[in-house]
C-alpha cells in the first residue's frame, strides 16, 4: 500500500467531515466568484436602467452571496481543522501503540531525539496533508468545473479559456514546484530528525561535554545541522515565493486573456456587453483557489517524508510477537501462592550473527524460595531478567513459570506476575509520589509509606523540604545512585507481585545500608519466588541457592 493511501486509510472516521468540509470550501470560492460576477453585472446594469426594481433580485444576490462567503468560510475551517486534529489525536495514538510493543528490543538502536521528532514533529506535519494537501485538489477542481461552465454559457471560448490558464496555474506550476521542492524537503525532514537526536545528545551529556572540554565541538557540530535546516528552509521559501509569483502572474494574464476575447465577442454581438466586466472579476476570484495547489503538491513531498519515517518506525516487527488467541491460553495465570521458575535449555542471542550470551541454561527456583544469580559482567544475569520480563524473544529451550510455557501466555499477563528492580532505574521528572504510583495508579499514602519504610529511604524523604511530593528531576537527576535505587525498590514493593527480582539492586549502596536495607526486605521476600543478581557474595549469601554463571 502507497503512503497516499495508507494516509487515506488513517481518515477512516473522519471522512465525512471531510467531505463536508470540500462541500463547504467548494462553496465559500463559489460564492466568492458568484459576488464578483454578480457585483459586476448589477454595477454596469444600474448604470443603464431608470428603475431600480430591474436589479432588485441582483441586490439581494449581492447581499446573500457577501454573507454566506463568510459563512461557508468560517464552517468550513471549522469543520476542517476539527477533523484534521481528530485524525492526529488518533494517529498520534496508533503511533505510540505500535511502538510500545518494540519496547526495548527494537528501540535500543533508536536515538531518543530522533524518536521524539517522529512522534511530535512529523506528525504534526501530517497536519498540512489533509488540510493542504486533500481538500486543495478536490475544491479546485470543483471551482473550475463551476466557472468554465459558468462562462462556458456566455462564450465556449471563454469557459475554455479560463479552464486552461487554471489548469496551467494549478497543475503544471505546481508540478514544477513539485519537483524544485522534493529535495529541500527531504532534507528538512531528515535532517530535522538529526538534529533533535543532536540537541538531545548534547543537552543529557553537557556536564560530560564540559568536563571533557568538548562542549564547543559538539556545539559547532549542532549548529552545523541547524544551519543544514535553515538552508533547506529558505530554499523551500524560495520555491514558494517564486511559484506564488508566477500563480498572480498567470491570475494577471487570463483576466486580460479573457477580457480581451469578451470585447470581441461584445464588438460582434455575441456577448452582451452588462456581462463584460464580469468577466475579468470570475477570472481573478476563480484563482483563489489555484494559489493553495502550488503548496498542495510541494506539502506532499514533506507530508510523504515525515509519514514515511513514521511508517518506518510502525513497521517494524516486535522481537516478541503478539500471540494470537489460538495459540494463547485461554486465562491469564493466577496463582494462590508465589509460582516456581523454571528454564530448561535455554539458549538464547542478540542477533543472528552474535555469540550466545546464554548456552544451554537449566535453572530452577522452587515456590517461595529465593536464587541468587552471580557471575563476571556479560555473563547473561540481566539478559535473564530480560527475557522473564518478554523484552526478548527466546527461541531454543524453555522458561515456565508455575508451569506454564511464558511464550503461550500474554507478555503483560507474565510482567503482572513479576516485581522488578532493574540495574537501570528510570524515574520521571514528577513528584516522588507519582513515581511510586506507576506501579499502582490508586497506591494510598500510607501504602507509600510503608513502601518506603522497607525501602529505607522513608527517612530520606522526610527531610525532603515537601516531602513525597518533591520532584526529582528528569530521570531521577536530583537524587543519589542510592536514592534511585531504593525508590525502585519501594516501586517494586508497591507492585505487590509474587515474583520479585532484584537485579544489582543495591550496587549504590554502602555496606551497612544494604546490610539494613535486605534486613527490612526479608519479611516481604519471605514466600515470594525471588532472584536476586548480585557481584556481591554478601547479598548472595543471604538467598536459598546460588547459581555462578561463567563468564
Amino acid at each position: 500500500m502507497t503512503t497516499f493511501r495508507r494516509l487515506l486509510a488513517l481518515t477512516a472516521g473522519q471522512r465525512r467531515w471531510i467531505a463536508v468540509g470540500a462541500l463547504l470550501g467548494f462553496l465559500a470560492v463559489g460564492s466568492n466568484v458568484a459576488l464578483m460576477a454578480v457585483s459586476a453585472f448589477l454595477i454596469s446594469k444600474a448604470a443603464l436602467i431608470s428603475n431600480v426594481a430591474e436589479v432588485a433580485l441582483a441586490i439581494t444576490a449581492v447581499r446573500v452571496l457577501a454573507i454566506g462567503r463568510a459563512a461557508f468560510r468560517y464552517f468550513e475551517r471549522t469543520v476542517t481543522h476539527r477533523a484534521t486534529f481528530a485524525i492526529l489525536a488518533d494517529l498520534r495514538v496508533r503511533f505510540f501503540a505500535s511502538i510500545e510493543p518494540l519496547a526495548p528490543a527494537r528501540l535500543a538502536t533508536r536515538r531518543s531525539g530522533d524518536l521524539l521528532t517522529r512522534i511530535v514533529g512529523d506528525i504534526e506535519t501530517l497536519e498540512d496533508f489533509y488540510v493542504r494537501v486533500v481538500l486543495p485538489p478536490i475544491v479546485a477542481g470543483l471551482v473550475t468545473l463551476f466557472v468554465a461552465f459558468g462562462l462556458g454559457l456566455l462564450d465556449v471560448t471563454l469557459g475554455l479559456t479560463l479552464a486552461a490558464f487554471l489548469v496551467a496555474s494549478g497543475i503544471v506550476l505546481p508540478l514544477v514546484a513539485r519537483r524544485l521542492s522534493r529535495a529541500p524537503g527531504a532534507t528538512l525532514i531528515a535532517g530535522r530528525g538529526q538534529f533533535g537526536a543532536a540537541l538531545v545528545d548534547e543537552i543529557n551529556g553537557l556536564a560530560d561535554l564540559v568536563a571533557l572540554d568538548r562542549a564547543a565541538a559538539h556545539r559547532d557540530r549542532v549548529v552545523a545541522l541547524g544551519t543544514e535546516l535553515d538552508v533547506a528552509g529558505e530554499r523551500l521559501a524560495m520555491v514558494r515565493s517564486v511559484t506564488s509569483a508566477a500563480s498572480s502572474t498567470l491570475a494577471g494574464l487570463a483576466s486580460v486573456t479573457v477580457l480581451a476575447i469578451g470585447v470581441g465577442l461584445v464588438g460582434t454581438g455575441r456577448l452582451d456587453a452588462v456581462f463584460l466586466a464580469a468577466i475579468p472579476l470570475v477570472a481573478l476570484a476563480s484563482f483563489e483557489v489555484i494559489g493553495p495547489l502550488a503548496q498542495s503538491f510541494g506539502s506532499w513531498d514533506t507530508n510523504k517524508a515525515a509519514a514515511g519515517r513514521g511508517f518506518e518506525l510502525t513497521d517494524v516487527q516486535p522481537e516478541v510477537a503478539v500471540r494470537a488467541l489460538a495459540t494463547r491460553s485461554t486465562t491469564a495465570p493466577v496463582f494462590a501462592t508465589a509460582p516456581g521458575i523454571e528454564m530448561r535449555g535455554l539458549r538464547f542471542r542478540y542477533g543472528p550473527d552474535e555469540p550466545y550470551v546464554i548456552d544451554g541454561l537449566d535453572l530452577s527456583v522452587a515456590p517461595g524460595t529465593s536464587l541468587a544469580i552471580v557471575g563476571p559482567s556479560g555473563s547473561g544475569k540481566s539478559t535473564i531478567v530480560n527475557l522473564l520480563l518478554r523484552f526478548w524473544e527466546y527461541r531454543e529451550g524453555e522458561i515456565r513459570i508455575g508451569g506454564r510455557e511464558i511464550r503461550h501466555e500474554s507478555a503483560e499477563d507474565i510482567r503482572r506476575l513479576l516485581g522488578v528492580v532493574p540495574q537501570d532505574v528510570h524515574l520521571f521528572d514528577a513528584t516522588i509520589r507519582d513515581n511510586l504510583a506507576v506501579a499502582d495508579a490508586d497506591v494510598t499514602d500510607e501504602r507509600i509509606e510503608e513502601a518506603c519504610r522497607l525501602a529505607q529511604v522513608h527517612a530520606f524523604i522526610e527531610t525532603l523540604p515537601h516531602g513525597y511530593e518533591t520532584r526529582i528531576g528528569e530521570n531521577g537527576v536530583l537524587l543519589s545512585g542510592g536514592e534511585r535505587q531504593r525508590l525502585a525498590i519501594a516501586r517494586a514493593i508497591i507492585k505487590d507481585a509474587p515474583v520479585f527480582i532484584l537485579d544489582e539492586a543495591t550496587a549504590n549502596l554502602d555496606v551497612e545500608t544494604e546490610a539494613a536495607l535486605l534486613d527490612s526486605l526479608a519479611p516481604f521476600m519471605a514466600g515470594r519466588t525471588t532472584i536476586v543478581i548480585s557481584h556481591r557474595t554478601s547479598v548472595a549469601a543471604r538467598t536459598d541457592r546460588q547459581l555462578i554463571l561463567a563468564g
